[in-house]
């Protein structure tokens, strides 16, 4: 498992959002002018990876993924509701051992 940085997932997010636009078809206008979001922001965007969060949903309305988004936003659902139910827990994975061949 690799773990990424904030500003190189900002980096790979405004990667990917150009992609998405380019597989549309879209300029960067055209993407400005669906979404509201300026081009001037649009362009720093790609660039750099800056933008608000506000001005990230509007571009990902218009491109396709901002339910993905919510849902990647959402608590993970965990079987226990305290630490007691966790100390409770009396089921233990079974130990695996190599064959002795």
């Amino acid at each position: 498992m690799s773990l990424i940085t904030p500003t190189k997932a900002k980096i790979m997010i405004a990667q990917n959002m150009k992609q998405r636009r380019l597989a549309l078809n879209l300029t960067q206008a055209g993407l400005s002018e669906r979404s509201g979001v300026a081009l001037s922001t649009l362009r720093k965007f790609e660039q750099s990876g800056a933008i608000s969060i506000d001005n990230l949903l509007k571009l990902m309305l218009v491109v396709g993924g901002l339910r993905k988004i919510v849902e990647a936003s959402a608590p993970n659902q965990s079987r226990f509701s305290s630490i007691d139910d966790v100390l409770s827990n009396k089921t233990r994975p079974m130990r695996k051992r190599g064959s002795h061949s």
